[in-house]
C-alpha cells in the first residue's frame, strides 16, 4: 500500500462523501479507492468510515485522521513548491470556476500576462454561472458575484461591480425610452430575465434616486441563466438589461446599448473569490488570488466603505 495514495483517497472520500466521486476526481477506479481505504483501515486498525447505501461519513477516529491528513498533504505540497526557486515560479494544476462574462471579457484576455509571469501553472477553468460544489468537484477556487450564501467556504472580496440599466437602440425605437424605472413594469416594456442559479428564479432590482427607492421585477419574453446569453438577448432588443459596467462599456461606446436612468443608482455587486476552508492556500493558488486582486483593481476595484 502506498501510504500517500491511501491518505489522498481517504481525504477525497470524506470531502465528496462518495467512493465514486472520489475515484472520478482522482482519476482512478472505484475499486482502487475501496482497496486503498480498506488497506488504510487495516494498517491503522480502526474504522475510518461509516458506509451506507446513500452516503459515506467519517467516524470520530476518521475525522481525527482526516484533520491530520489534510495538514500532512498540505505540508507535502508546500515542501514540493515551497523552496525559494519554486516560490519564484509556482507550478502545478489549478482548477478554478468563473462566471462566463468575466472569463470572456476580463480574465481570458489577461491570461497571457499571467502565464508569462507563472509559466508552470496549468489552469483548468470552468466557465459557468451555475453553483459549483467546490469540495465535491475538487475545485481549488470559484469567483462569483453577489453575497456569498455558503458559510462553508473562505472568501476574499476582490472587487465591486458597478451596475446600470441598458437597452438596445432597436428596443427603444420599438417601445420608447422610459423616463422612470417603474415604466419597465408597465404594459409597453419588457426586461430580459436572468434566473439566478442559487434561487432558480429572477430577482427584483433595487434602484434609488434621492430618497426614492424602487424594486423592479419587470416582465419578460425571455429568461436565461447565463451571463453571455443575457447580454446577447439585450443586444438583440429583447428587453432592458441590468448589467455590470464592464459588460456594457464596449457596447455603449459602439452605440449598441444605451444607458437608462442615469440619475438612479444601484448598490454595487460584490465579487468574491472563494475556496475550501480545510485546505492550506498553496503557492499556485496564492499567486492566482493575488493576480485576481490586481486584475479586478483595474476593472472593478473594491469600493471604499464609510
Amino acid at each position: 500500500m502506498d501510504r500517500f495514495d491511501a491518505m489522498q483517497a481517504f481525504v477525497r472520500v470524506v470531502e465528496t462523501g462518495s467512493f465514486t466521486k472520489a475515484a472520478e476526481t482522482l482519476g482512478i477506479s472505484k475499486t482502487a479507492v475501496t482497496q486503498l481505504i480498506q488497506q488504510l483501515e487495516a494498517r491503522l486498525r480502526v474504522q475510518l468510515l461509516h458506509r451506507t447505501t446513500r452516503k459515506v461519513n467519517a467516524t470520530a477516529d476518521g475525522m481525527a485522521y482526516y484533520e491530520s491528513a489534510i495538514r500532512l498533504l498540505a505540508d507535502l505540497d508546500d515542501a514540493e513548491n515551497g523552496l525559494s526557486a519554486a516560490n519564484a515560479s509556482p507550478k502545478g494544476k489549478l482548477r478554478v470556476d468563473v462566471p462566463s462574462p468575466l472569463a470572456r471579457i476580463i480574465l481570458i484576455p489577461a491570461l497571457p500576462a499571467f502565464h508569462a509571469r507563472y509559466p508552470d501553472i496549468q489552469l483548468d477553468m470552468g466557465v459557468s454561472d451555475r453553483i459549483v460544489d467546490v469540495i465535491g468537484e475538487n475545485v481549488d477556487c470559484v469567483v462569483r458575484g453577489g453575497e456569498l450564501t455558503s458559510l462553508s467556504l473562505k472568501a476574499r472580496h476582490i472587487g465591486d461591480l458597478r451596475l446600470g440599466v441598458y437597452a438596445a437602440p432597436s428596443y427603444l425605437e420599438r417601445n420608447g425610452t422610459p423616463s422612470h424605472p417603474r415604466e419597465l413594469e408597465g404594459p409597453h416594456h419588457r426586461i430580459v430575465g436572468y434566473v439566478w442559479s442559487r434561487t432558480g428564479k429572477p430577482m427584483p432590482y433595487a434602484m434609488r434616486s434621492g430618497s426614492e427607492i424602487v424594486r423592479i421585477q419587470g416582465r419578460y419574453v425571455l429568461s436565461v441563466d447565463d451571463g453571455n446569453a443575457y447580454l446577447e438577448a439585450g443586444l438583440a432588443g429583447l428587453g432592458a438589461l441590468w448589467l455590470p459596467e464592464y459588460m456594457a462599456r464596449k457596447h455603449v461606446a459602439q452605440g449598441q446599448l444605451v444607458p437608462l436612468f442615469e440619475a438612479w443608482r444601484m448598490d454595487a455587486m460584490p465579487l468574491y473569490l472563494a475556496f475550501p476552508p480545510n485546505k492550506r492556500v498553496s503557492a499556485k493558488l496564492r499567486v492566482f488570488i493575488d493576480w485576481m486582486v490586481e486584475l479586478m483593481a483595474q476593472h472593478a476595484p473594491v469600493a471604499r466603505r464609510g
